[in-house]
């Protein structure tokens, strides 16, 4: 319900305002999509074409969502920063509660089990990973990491133009083996402090290379990395 009154009375109602919209649904399902694609990469055409709208409306609509603080784009990280800035950027909204909802799931049990728990759950460490550093007042820059083969970080802490920390974000409640092979390998290509997987456990699963870190512990995990 909470969610519902607020995407009527802010999203549609303040932010048409700002737009000056006349498809209503068409925005909204343009809210709906986006929420289906966070932790994705940005495809402006395809998010336009799904939602019946030109590129350039669905650039300008996803610009006022960020600039209100609903999503925020997640760039590559890349030793050029020329290359950064054009590089297509990842989608997470800043509150994955109303991800969750525009995307449908309207229940504990639909994101456990379907295909969304993932996204979210990556959604999630990413959100609370920026609030916990703007509220500390730390100086940072986040980024993600995709190498030629298509292999993945999923989150980089720069500090200082150096990566402090790479992290991987699990849903599993249980770590699997091939989660941290990877991660130590794609961390080493570029030269991060240190790396931890980020997982959906309870309590913290101690290992010699990378340590799988419980979501609970992730704002003591951010300010070991920033000591």
């Amino acid at each position: 319900m909470w969610f519902a009154d607020y995407t009527a009375t802010y999203l549609e109602r303040d932010v048409r305002q700002i737009l000056e919209l006349r498809d209503l649904a068409a925005f909204h399902r343009f809210l709906r999509m986006c929420a289906a694609r966070t932790g994705q990469l940005v495809n402006l055409s395809q998010l336009a074409a799904d939602c019946g709208i030109t590129h350039n409306t669905a650039k300008s609509w996803l610009s006022v969502l960020e600039a209100s603080f609903l999503v925020f784009l997640l760039p590559p990280w890349h030793r050029n920063l020329g290359k950064r800035l054009v590089k297509t950027p990842k989608l997470y909204f800043l509150d994955v509660g109303l991800a969750a909802w525009l995307a449908g799931q309207r229940s504990e049990e639909a994101i456990a089990l379907g295909p969304m728990r993932g996204p979210l759950f990556e959604t999630w460490v990413v959100s609370e990973t920026i609030k916990t550093l703007r509220n500390r007042l730390l100086p940072h820059e986040l980024f993600f990491y995709r190498d030629a083969h298509g292999r993945e970080i999923d989150l980089i802490l720069e500090v200082d133009g150096a990566p402090r920390l790479a992290l991987e974000c699990k849903a599993g409640e249980t770590p699997a083996g091939d989660w941290f092979a990877p991660l130590a390998r794609l961390a080493g290509e570029i030269g991060a402090g240190s790396t931890a997987v980020v997982f959906g456990g309870n309590s913290d699963q101690p290992r010699e290379s990378v340590p799988a870190i419980s979501w609970r512990r992730l704002p003591d995990l951010l300010a070991k990395a920033m000591e």
